[in-house]
């Protein structure tokens, strides 16, 4: 077996040799899994025999991100430019951990000196191996390399302690069941009867970290067969309770989008949707808005005449437009393209009738059936390419905006 020290990089190492000039470390979890499966992991965690202050001695930029835990944010030594490309590196002291009281954290951490006894305290076998840098070897006590080769996902020892002891174990089972190019994996029987014995467990996981789970399982490979798994375990009942799902779609790969393609079945408006789904998962302001804007979408929005293409060019932003060629897929992309042929606007997309311009015409006093003439008046523009303020105030004819209903006078807008 080739020597998996070999695709560390070089910044990598001279973390892991600064650590091992004060103590004894060792590269952990996600990456040693992903390194042995031959895929690049971005992240590299380490673990270490020494405390999170002497860890912060030895390096002159770090972030205490979970000292309580035994958690440190290692930065370079060298502030970068670009702060978005700069690595960073989580050291976490070894760690003995004792009882779960509230099915979320651990009641208390004790910090240790044997990898083997740290790595035993972890949740899955393929994630309790570590790298020792200096020797090369692979420190795998539960059978992780065997069950990465075989595609299986098996608890470290008894499966239902590691469920009952952290409900998010449950949704994090299931992330793995994707391999990634290695095709997919299957949860041990032991696993499997665990999670259905423990299900409950997530009622005790915060929303966000359900949340966090659930998107990084939508944006991932495999997405309906681990959805049609977590529903056979009773867990999508459980994290999206009194909502009717749609298991066997075309995933986009965008979270937000694709959590509303999940619950497209379901009956509510969108805005009834994204408020339900915000307060099930605590979705940010910006998840719930684009919830709430595609679930209003079907296949009829699509329309392809000239005025409609229009108002799609010039009502949406650009991310917007993107969220809706990700809810539509294909049909979406082919949409975007016939509008994407459409010229722009003459004189752009700005109102050519203002306020004032429509009060001197009208008589109307400024207020709200105004304002929606003028949203009407704008529409009409955009729809079909008037370029002159006169052109416009010509479509008043059209319209018996004394009389008229208000509410009747569409703004622009798409679909």
């Amino acid at each position: 077996m080739a020597d998996l020290s070999e695709s560390l990089t070089a910044a990598d190492i001279a973390v892991l040799k600064r650590l091992n000039s004060a103590g004894q470390a060792w590269v952990v979890g996600g990456w040693v899994r992903d390194a042995l499966a031959g895929i690049t992991a971005d992240e590299v965690d380490m673990a270490t025999t020494l405390r999170p202050s002497e860890v912060a001695r030895l390096f002159p930029r770090t972030v205490m991100i979970g000292e309580a835990f035994g958690t440190i944010l290692v930065l370079p030594d060298e502030k970068s430019n670009s702060a978005q490309d700069e690595p960073s590196w989580e050291v976490t002291t070894l760690r003995s951990e004792g009882t779960y009281g509230d099915g979320r954290r651990p009641d208390e951490v004790e910090f240790g000196e044997d990898i083997r006894g740290d790595l035993a305290r972890r949740d899955f076998t393929i994630n309790a191996m570590a790298l020792d840098s200096e020797s090369g070897e692979v420190i795998d006590p539960f059978g992780g390399r065997e069950d990465l080769a075989a595609g299986v996902v098996r608890a470290v020892g008894d499966a239902v302690e590691r469920m009952a002891e952290d409900g998010l174990r449950i949704m994090r089972a299931f992330r793995f069941l994707s391999g990634g190019t290695l095709g997919y994996r299957r949860l041990d029987s032991d696993l499997s009867a665990a999670i259905r014995e423990n299900v409950a467990m997530l009622d005790k996981v915060s929303a966000e970290r359900k949340w966090a789970e659930l998107s990084k399982i939508l944006q991932g490979q495999n997405t309906n067969r681990i959805l049609a798994e977590m529903d056979s375990h009773g867990v999508l009942a459980k994290i999206l309770p009194e909502t009717i799902l749609r298991l066997e779609a075309d995933f986009s790969g965008a979270a937000p989008v694709d959590l509303a393609i999940l619950c497209s079945n379901d009956l509510r408006s969108g805005a009834d949707l994204a408020s339900h789904l915000k307060g099930l998962l605590r979705l940010s302001n910006d998840e719930a808005a684009t919830i709430a804007f595609v679930h209003e979408l079907h296949s009829d929005s699509l329309q392809t005449d000239q005025a409609t293409l229009r108002r799609y060019n010039a009502a949406l932003s650009e991310s917007m437009k993107a969220e809706v060629v990700a809810y539509f897929g294909a049909a979406g992309e082919a949409y975007a393209t016939e509008a994407a042929a459409i010229a722009p606007p003459r004189v752009g997309n700005n109102p050519l009738v203002n306020g004032n311009l429509l009060i001197s015409a009208t008589g109307l006093a400024a207020g709200p059936r105004l304002g929606r003439l003028k949203g009407w008046l704008h529409r009409r523009q955009i729809e079909t390419d008037l370029v002159t303020a006169e052109e416009v105030l010509e479509l008043l004819d059209s319209i018996d905006w004394r009389e008229d209903e208000s509410e009747n006078w569409p703004a622009l807008c798409w679909p």
